[in-house]
């Protein structure tokens, strides 16, 4: 059902990073991203995919890992992604992506989680590092990035409280809580 697909993808930020990703499986993760909707049925979205380690480590150092966990510098050693996707925009086709890569990006995160992977959508990128990292051509707008891989965490959601706090944090056993808002609260 999809709402257990959706409860499901969390935003794992510590994987098993001996647990390898192929090429084929992020392919079929972008084939479902392609074909979902795009404002005008431009399709301006292109993807760069990454499953080799030597490849990652070159990404690894270009993001930001959670605003939220002041005290941590980002997954470890063995803990990092096996696979990541680099979602750009082809300024040749539209400068305006409008929420095309909000859209691809929740395909290829569910199509993950049903394949029993875990992700994160990445903004806090250090674009210009990254492209050129990867020699990414300047008519591409990097957008996001996506990284993937075997989760080596637990993420729960719990209900706000009261003080309206919805910043994510850690438990002492390492468990990842993300406080939701109350259905109630967010239909007016």
């Amino acid at each position: 059902m999809i709402k257990d697909l959706i409860t499901a993808n969390r935003s794992y930020r510590r994987f098993k990073e001996n647990e390898p990703v192929s090429i084929e499986l992020l392919r079929e993760l972008v084939d479902l991203a392609r074909l979902s909707p795009s404002a005008a049925n431009r399709q301006p979205l292109k993807y760069i995919l990454a499953a080799d380690p030597e490849l990652n480590a070159k990404i690894f150092p270009t993001l930001s890992w959670a605003g939220y966990l002041k005290d941590w510098p980002g997954p470890a050693e063995g803990e990092r992604p096996s696979a990541y996707i680099v979602m750009l925009g082809d300024t040749r086709i539209t400068t305006d992506f409008g929420c095309d890569h909000g859209i691809a990006s929740q395909s290829i995160l569910l199509g993950a989680v049903e394949r029993g992977l875990g992700g994160c959508n990445i903004a806090a990128i250090d674009r210009d590092s990254l492209r050129a990292a990867l020699n990414i051509p300047e008519h591409f707008k990097i957008l996001l990035v996506l990284v993937l891989g075997k989760p080596a965490e637990k993420v729960i959601i719990d209900l706000v409280g009261p003080d309206g706090d919805i910043r994510y944090w850690r438990d002492d056993q390492g468990v990842h809580h993300v406080p939701k808002r109350d259905l109630d609260e967010i239909i007016l």
